[in-house]
């Protein structure tokens, strides 16, 4: 699949478009950076259109749908930087990696807030 992800610029310029299936939740502001991000990795399938970690996302648009231009019905899941609060209620998983809730691909790494800035940007706050 073809995918660049959005910059922390587009973000900040409201110029990201998010396509349903998005998260649903909480709106409010979170009030400090996290400690760790939600980063979707090259695994993501997008579950077929119904992915399963949004499910779990507890806040408002912070993973959503994106289309794959060059192969249609396809695409995959993006984590909004702006809105995640490391919360790891996307990567749950069950005992001895059985599937319970989550990304089935291991799609999602739960990467350092630190290792994240080094490579995409220092987000806004």
């Amino acid at each position: 699949m073809s995918y660049t992800a959005p910059s922390i610029e587009e973000y900040v310029a409201g110029e990201v478009v998010k396509y349903e299936p998005k998260s649903d939740g909480q709106t409010n502001k979170r009030k400090r950076k996290p400690h760790i991000l939600a980063v979707i990795n090259e695994n993501c399938t997008g579950c077929s259109g119904s992915p399963a970690c949004v499910e779990y996302c507890p806040v408002e648009d912070c993973m959503y749908w994106n289309p794959d231009p060059d192969h249609p019905p396809f695409g995959r899941i993006i984590v909004d930087p702006l809105l995640c609060i490391g919360c790891k209620l996307c990567t749950s998983k069950g005992p001895d990696g059985a599937f319970l809730e989550g990304c089935p691909w291991d799609a999602i790494d739960m990467v350092p807030l630190a290792e994240f800035e080094g490579q995409s940007g220092t987000l806004p706050y």
